[in-house]
């Protein structure tokens, strides 16, 4: 077994985080840099599943927003996270990782439907799992889908890979100077000061279940394989401060 802190992970990648400065769609270059990096804590030994967005492609938010019925938004939503799963597949697959991806709403032909009993089977074999499609429920986020997949499969730790900050800080650095990281909070902090970590559903399933996060920089190479080894980087979320 190797020396890494965690031996079974929930990463969590934004849709945007594979668009990279491209801001839609898919970066070819990103999306391999990802996939090398997942690779990397994979070779360690250690048991990887992956929950990624879909807000590369489309956000039921701002379909709502248009006057679209929220739940149609949604689904939208929830499909877009297919083809980012999809794709993040092949890539592991082109390095010879072998990869499944369960989806929470129903389409054999490309990939499994979500069996919790056969997703930890796959992780015993050291398959990569990626978690699409969401809950497969409308008005909840991919963040949530995290949240419930990592109490599900009683992951050790979520790991939320950011593409435009470095953690968690009390206001938003990219327009405040003076903004302050944060190197560790409790779920009960980042709930009552309303910081935007994660929604507030996905921050109390955690919560109440005790799974701690990680949040960190998608964008400095090797940051996936220095949270898994135990490295302080990023701001750690914890249920009890």
């Amino acid at each position: 077994m190797s020396s890494a802190k965690y031996n079974r992970v929930v990463l969590k990648l934004s849709g945007e985080a594979l668009a990279g400065s491209d801001g839609f769609g898919i970066n070819p270059s990103v999306i391999k840099s990802i996939a090398e990096q997942v690779k990397d804590v994979a070779d360690l030994g250690v048991e990887v599943t992956v929950v990624v967005g879909g807000g590369n492609i489309w956000r039921g938010k701002i379909g709502s927003e248009m006057g679209m019925d929220r739940t149609t938004a949604d689904y939208m939503g929830m499909l877009a996270t297919v083809m980012n799963s999809l794709a993040l597949q092949d890539s592991l697959e082109q390095l010879g990782i072998e990869t499944r991806v369960q989806t929470s709403i129903e389409m054999r032909q490309i990939a499994e439907p979500y069996i919790r009993r056969r997703a930890v089977r796959h992780l015993e074999k050291k398959r990569i799992v990626i978690f699409a499609a969401g809950t497969g429920n409308p008005y909840f986020s991919t963040d949530t889908t995290a949240a419930l997949r990592a109490a599900e499969i009683e992951a050790d730790v979520i790991l939320m890979a950011k593409n435009n900050v470095d953690g968690v800080y009390n206001a938003d650095p990219r327009k405040v100077e003076s903004a302050v990281k944060y190197e560790e909070l409790s779920y009960l902090d980042v709930i009552k000061e309303g910081l935007e970590v994660m929604d507030s559903t996905a921050s109390s399933l955690c919560m109440d279940n005790d799974i701690p996060l990680i949040v960190f920089s998608i964008t400095e190479p090797g940051n996936i394989k220095r949270a898994v080894m135990g490295e302080n980087i990023g701001t750690t979320v914890r249920g009890k401060k």
